[in-house]
């Protein structure tokens, strides 16, 4: 057989979406997704380099050229199993992982145009491969050792499925009452489908992963008893983080002042969307949301479905925007403000305790921080207000204290985060591991994917060296 045809457009297959004026009024999924003909189209643009330069920006390893080259081919379940030997989650992460910032980046296509369409052929591959096959995944044989996951968010699943898959006794145990974690209750249904991932959920199951949920660890049952008591050899804490992040500015405490993770957990978890939901959220007519990341977008878009006019507030310019190109571009084209050089220095409400108005300083850029950004300061005299009804604070997390409160001997930095060995994921405490935003504090998906089987790799050796037997020599000794 020849090579095949490379198709040298220098632009990607365009991603149909569902339009602006009617999307933002709906919490129906946007992007709509490739066709069989689109996928293979975009697959033919790979050039199969030799170095393969998109593996190495992956953070869970996909062979991200071997799964192309099969969905070029039309072979769109031999992708998947490709994608699935190293990612649980792909149906997921063809949705929301940053790849402009990590495979795609590294894309070669892109030094003369754009990247190969690495997370849509992702995406296309999971989706078709969850409408068309029917067979279950089989469990592997048990290796009769019990490992506790901490957490059912992206860390806490993707080291559940691996251990599983290597026939460990994984048992997830989730704080809410549906797992998921940020993927349930962050992540929007428009960006992200809850049937995406309970479908995504359910393979883990399959390969016989069980899940707790209402199981609030550190305060039902503590790590040690996981140990002692219950028989787990091992755990891995993947709690996310999950602790909002306020201002500290006169006003916070009014009526209708949201932390994005209350607001947002609202929305997706509990469905407040719904006509008929039975805890509905308020935004009223304008909404501000402070913040200009991946959560600050989800919320402003949440919102403006809401039926309010949304203004997002950032202290920086376009140009240093945290969120991913393509939810900006997205929230922009929905009709949501953005205000520039912008912070808040206060939140005034009515007699009754509601907001009102939302004070904001104009700022200017200056040297850079220690996070290598401009640094912005406040311009003298130009306080300005903005009428609101609603006020959501997305200016990040941090890990939740329980765990460290309630675990002794697990040692941890000042800010909140574990700390631990940055091979394995291994704690202060033995056969304790932990991974993603737990140790990291708020980053992507696919980072706590990639922290999930790091330390699921690490917990495998380390029970497998544990339990070998004794060598006769040393034995008769």
């Amino acid at each position: 057989m020849g090579k095949r045809k490379i198709n040298m457009s220098l632009e990607k297959n365009k991603m149909p979406v569902q339009d602006p004026d009617v999307r933002n009024k709906n919490f129906s999924e946007v992007a709509l997704g490739y066709t069989a003909e689109q996928a293979i189209d975009e697959a033919k643009r790979c050039l199969d380099c030799r170095h393969k330069p998109c593996i190495a920006g992956c953070p869970v390893g996909i062979d991200i050229p071997a799964f192309i080259q099969k969905t070029a081919e039309g072979d769109f379940e031999t992708a998947y199993d490709i994608i699935s030997c190293s990612n649980s989650l792909p149906a997921i992460c063809g949705r929301v992982c940053p790849q402009e910032t990590q495979c795609e980046q590294r894309c070669v296509r892109g030094i003369k145009g754009e990247p190969v369409g690495i997370g849509r052929l992702e995406r296309f591959v999971a989706d078709y491969h969850i409408e068309k096959s029917k067979a279950k995944a089989e469990k592997p044989k048990s290796v009769g050792q019990k490992v506790a996951v901490i957490g059912s968010g992206p860390a806490g699943l993707a080291c559940a499925g691996d251990l599983a898959k290597k026939g460990y006794q994984v048992t997830i145990y989730e704080a809410l009452h549906k797992p998921g974690g940020v993927l349930t209750y962050g992540i929007p249904e428009f960006r992200l489908p809850k049937s995406i991932v309970e479908t995504e959920i359910n393979s883990l199951k399959e390969l016989g992963v069980r899940i707790e949920t209402n199981m609030v660890i550190g305060k039902l049952i503590s790590i040690d008893e996981l140990m002692e008591e219950y028989g787990y050899e091992a755990v891995f804490i993947g709690t996310g983080a999950g602790l909002p992040k306020f201002m500290n500015i006169p006003g916070e405490n009014l009526k209708g002042v949201y932390s994005a993770n209350e607001f947002l957990t609202r929305v997706n978890l509990m469905q407040a969307y719904q006509p008929d939901s039975s805890t509905p959220v308020y935004v009223g007519r304008k909404a501000a949301v402070v913040g200009g990341g991946n959560v600050a977008m989800d919320a402003a878009r949440c919102a403006k479905r809401l039926g309010a006019d949304v203004t997002i507030v950032y202290r920086r310019t376009e140009k240093e925007l945290p969120a991913r190109q393509e939810e900006v571009e997205h929230a922009m084209e929905e009709g949501i403000e953005f205000r520039f050089l912008t912070n808040p220095v206060s939140i005034q409400g009515d007699q009754d305790g509601w907001t009102r108005k939302i004070v904001c300083q104009r700022m200017q850029l200056s040297e850079p921080d220690e996070s290598g950004r401009a640094r912005p300061v406040p311009i003298p005299g130009s306080e300005f207000e903005l009428d609101v009804d609603c006020v959501i604070m997305a200016i990040g997390t941090s890990p939740n204290p329980l765990i460290k409160s309630t675990t002794e001997g697990l040692e941890t930095h000042k800010w909140g985060g574990i700390i631990v060995d940055e091979e394995t994921g291994l704690t202060s405490r033995e056969g304790v591991y932990a991974g993603g935003d737990a140790v990291t504090g708020a980053a992507t998906v696919i980072l706590a994917m990639g922290a999930g089987r790091k330390a699921a790799s690490a917990i495998d050796n380390y029970l497998t060296s544990r339990n070998k037997p004794c060598d006769k020599s040393l034995q008769a000794r």
